[in-house]
């Protein structure tokens, strides 16, 4: 791979980096709304050095033409005052500037997520994922306030979760609760999964909290949806025998929030 190919490779990767983060907002399909100012800066930075490389082939080869025409009007020295057969031999012998080093074959594979951010974003995690990544673990809470007289009560899933592998006081008890995700079936089962997709800071740290929905036929595989219901009985509410499932008395689909990769209350729709 030459210099121009590499310089060739600093700017489509910036314009594609740039794409997705500061003229489109595929970027959050993959990472979260604050490392969109680092993907715009790195852009940014490759671009300048892809322009930087580009001029300085552009520099060498016209140096080294200019070289070639003084040899064959047949000047004995160089500009740097080596004599004309030395000087011919050693522009010939670099090949004015390129590098013909062979490089693995498998290097060229770099332009393919290049150009993969220009011509096909892959989609954001979804009901594939949730469906084979780490669960995320509910953290401990040992206190919990009253609830809202609000009805439906508006929750996180890891909210509920909590209230009714927790809370003591089984606080949740014949609530109806309303809830947001996506949907993730499960084969074979008359019942499926409301999903929320979790990162850290990319797709690769994803992780998913689930509550399983009973009573209501699933949409398809990640449609995003919200849920209305009460807690499905099972175990001892207020311990960890208590399953995190919900008797659903509305599903309505939705559009996928900006906030789609937190377990939170949805934000305005992205669409």
């Amino acid at each position: 791979m030459n210099r121009p190919v590499q310089a060739f490779l600093l700017l489509l990767s910036g314009s594609g980096l740039l794409h997705v983060s500061l003229f489109t907002d595929v970027c959050l399909r993959y990472v979260k709304p604050g490392m969109q100012p680092v993907l715009i800066v790195t852009g940014v930075l490759l671009l300048v050095l892809g322009a930087a490389e580009a001029w300085s082939c552009l520099r060498a080869n016209a140096r080294h033409d200019r070289a070639d025409r003084r040899a064959d009007d047949g000047e004995t020295d160089t500009p740097d005052g080596l004599p004309h057969a030395h000087a011919h031999g050693h522009d010939h012998g670099h090949g004015h500037g390129h590098d013909h080093s062979s490089v693995p074959r498998v290097a060229w594979l770099l332009f393919v997520p290049a150009l993969s951010l220009l011509v096909y974003a892959p989609p954001a995690l979804g009901s594939y994922t949730a469906s084979r990544d780490t669960v995320k673990v509910v953290t401990e809470q040992r206190r919990f306030e009253a609830l809202p007289a609000t009805s439906p009560l508006p929750m996180t899933l890891t909210q509920f979760t909590r209230r009714v592998q927790q809370d003591r006081t089984q606080a949740i008890k014949g609530r109806t609760v309303q809830m947001s995700g996506l949907v993730t079936l499960d084969e074979g089962r008359d019942s499926w999964y409301l999903t929320r997709i979790v990162i850290s800071c990319c797709a690769a740290d994803a992780q998913s909290v689930k509550v399983r929905i009973h009573g209501a036929p699933a949409l398809p595989a990640d449609t995003w949806v919200s849920v209305t219901g009460t807690w499905h009985p099972g175990g001892t509410l207020g311990t960890q025998s208590a399953p995190a499932e919900l008797d659903a008395g509305t599903v309505e689909e939705i559009d996928r929030p900006v906030n789609g990769y937190s377990d939170s209350l949805p934000l305005v729709p992205s669409r």
